[in-house]
């Protein structure tokens, strides 16, 4: 009776043998399957490791990229403020001129005015004077002074008599003396 039961042992034995197997197989499917899975998630994992570095490589470009464009930003501010002040200062500097020479036309005008007239009284005094100096009357006036001339001649030269005389009564008195 041994035997049968060694019969079922060896039975028994093989069918679990047999599941063993089974699973031993089914094992092996799986850890296969979980080894290209990990594979694959190895890969995937190094293609995000140089995707992530692909990313900080590019972040680092960017964040110079917005460094300098900020610098450049800031740098163009700081010359649009200048010009803006420049700009204010041409622009007072050119208020200032206008009124220089708006100064300058009121001057001249007064300038001018005052010419006009003077010129306006010295036309004025010519009308007068060329009524008196009337090229009619210039015959008139030459005769006049001529005889004013004469006049004045008689006059000095008895003057030079008169004062002759006293010079002579001068001499006269210091002989006697």
């Amino acid at each position: 009776m041994n035997k049968p039961e060694d019969g079922e042992l060896q039975d028994s034995l093989i069918g679990k043998l047999r599941r063993l197997q089974k699973g031993n197989q089914a094992l092996e499917g799986e850890i296969k399957e979980l080894k290209q899975t990990s594979d694959s998630l190895q890969n995937d994992l190094e293609a995000l490791h140089t995707q992530s570095c692909q990313l900080e490589k590019v972040y680092k470009e960017k964040e110079d990229m917005c460094m300098k464009i900020q610098f450049q930003c800031d740098k163009s501010e700081q010359d649009f403020e200048r010009e803006l002040k420049d700009h204010k200062m041409r622009k007072d500097l050119l208020e200032q001129y206008r009124c220089e020479i708006q100064e300058f036309k009121l001057k001249h005008r007064k300038l001018r005015m005052r010419f006009e007239n003077q010129l306006q009284h010295l036309m004025e005094k010519h009308k007068k004077l060329h009524c008196v100096f009337a090229p009619e009357r210039l015959p008139d006036e030459l005769e006049r002074a001529e005889n004013k001339k004469t006049q004045l001649l008689s006059v000095e030269q008895l003057k030079l008599a008169q004062l002759m005389k006293l010079e002579e009564e001068i001499e006269a008195a210091k002989k006697k003396k």
